[in-house]
């Protein structure tokens, strides 16, 4: 048993104060007491919040940061975006795909995340081909989330067709191929790696990627607690597409033909009509919103003040990892529905009228999605703590929501100190043990996808 006390901390119920913090062997919170004495514990060294989770990731893409940021059609959309996606990812070998995710993962560490889930379809070698042992890319991403220290849910994609219709996969796409055998056949050859940080699930691509009869049969296949992983509702022409071929929106198709539930991630959902937002909301699945993302592809802006209202739950991602920063996902997710209402500070609760305590505290819980015990600094739970600086000028004098208000809408940077993951501190005076040798192999790895597309 390890003891720890912070000043102040991020519970549940809110901000409070002489925290102790009992960590157990096996890196679960062991009991949580506020107004406690500091008496045989270590001190942390400011304010704590609970881990955040990073709800959907394509680790690859953070290779291509900032390279598609050039007018590529004159109506350049999420569409044109896709097609220098396809051209970037057919180079990348799994070499460079586990240099690129240890990388982002620490990044993510860095930035105060805790557990990641790993949306993963590059299955195939270029081509189409499948690799000797079909989890061979998979691995990497694990073995990238040990090196790290990040704990991962590992979410192999279902991707049958191109388009709705069951139209057949473009060559481009030849490395998604897989079918629900394949897909089950991954979680059967990773069951051995499964531990309290490293969690498998499954996620279904689409509607327009994946066949009802194969949704179906993936789902049918699982044990009752896998998590579920999918794309709903991004484009206004996926929505359209859906339309035209099964009759129904793709989230109202989900909600009526395979009943979502606690287990279920809906990422995006970004167009839903009013009774799409209380239907969702009810279902008990959460959505997976990744602002930053959003807004560099055009998605849209999903309906947060509705869905809320309806007791929706939600968390947040990094997608494409344009950003590796959960105080910026947070900060554009209130920022663009202030645009929308023009008025301010309105992602608030009945805890406190605080959004920056507000949106940590909501989108952390969303973090169970992903099949593991975390969301909160409470006994049961994983032991994943982000310990800020309370050094750094901008925590100066701020005590309770002044502190979470101050990391979030202050626009500082390195606020974040020291990061617990299941007892463990990848993460120590705002440095990682790896980050030199990961950035050295990330560098090589760009280098040679940026030479090869030369």
């Amino acid at each position: 048993m390890r003891t720890w006390f912070a000043r102040e901390a991020l519970l549940p119920e809110g901000w409070a104060n002489d925290v102790r913090i009992e960590v157990d062997s096996s890196g679960d919170f062991a009991s949580v007491t506020h107004g406690a004495s500091a008496e045989g514990s270590e001190a942390l060294a400011g304010p704590v919040l609970p881990g955040m989770a990073n709800l959907h990731s394509h680790a690859f893409q953070r290779a291509m940061a900032g390279l598609t940021e050039v007018r590529a059609a004159p109506d350049d959309d999420f569409w044109s975006w896709r097609e220098l996606m396809y051209r970037f990812l057919q180079r990348m070998n799994p070499a460079q795909a586990q240099a690129v995710a240890r990388h982002l993962y620490i990044e993510m560490l860095k930035h105060g995340y805790t557990a990641v889930g790993e949306f993963h379809y590059v299955h195939n070698e270029p081509g189409g081909k499948p690799y000797a042992d079909s989890a061979e890319m998979l691995r990497r991403h694990h073995a990238a989330a040990i090196e790290a220290g990040i704990a991962i849910t590992l979410l192999p994609s279902l991707y049958r067709w191109a388009n709705f219709g069951r139209q057949p996969l473009q060559p481009r796409q030849a490395r998604f191929d897989s079918s629900p055998e394949f897909v089950l056949r991954l979680l059967e050859s990773v069951a051995e790696l499964l531990s309290p940080d490293v969690v498998a699930g499954v996620a279904p691509h689409s509607l327009r990627a994946v066949d009802p009869a194969a949704l179906r049969e993936l789902v049918s296949s699982l044990p009752a607690a896998t998590p579920i992983h999918i794309h709903a509702a991004e484009q206004t022409k996926e929505v359209e597409d859906c339309i035209s071929a099964l009759g129904r929106r793709p989230v109202e198709w989900l909600l009526e033909n395979a009943s979502p539930d606690v287990r279920w991630c809906l990422v995006h959902a970004t167009h839903l009509t009013p009774g799409e937002t209380s239907a969702l909301a009810k279902s008990g699945a959460t959505v997976g919103l990744c602002p930053t993302t959003e807004g560099n592809l055009g998605d849209g802006i999903f309906p947060l003040l509705a869905y809320r209202a309806a007791g929706g739950r939600y968390g947040i991602g990094g997608d494409s990892h344009v950003s590796r920063d959960p105080v910026e996902e947070l900060r554009s997710l209130e920022y663009v529905q202030r645009l929308v209402a023009r008025r301010r500070n309105l992602v608030v609760g009945a805890r406190t009228p605080a959004v920056g305590t507000t949106l940590w505290l909501e989108a952390a819980a969303g973090g169970r999605v992903l099949g593991r015990r975390m969301g909160a600094i409470a006994p049961g739970l994983r032991a994943d703590l982000v310990v800020l600086d309370a050094g750094q000028p901008d925590l100066a004098g701020k005590s309770g929501d002044a502190i979470a208000n101050a990391l979030i809408f202050s626009g500082a940077t390195g606020l974040v100190r020291d990061v617990m993951v299941g007892g463990a501190w990848p993460v120590r005076g705002g440095r990682h043990a790896g980050e030199e040798m990961a950035t050295v192999s990330y560098k090589k790895a760009l280098a040679e996808l940026l030479h090869n597309a030369n």
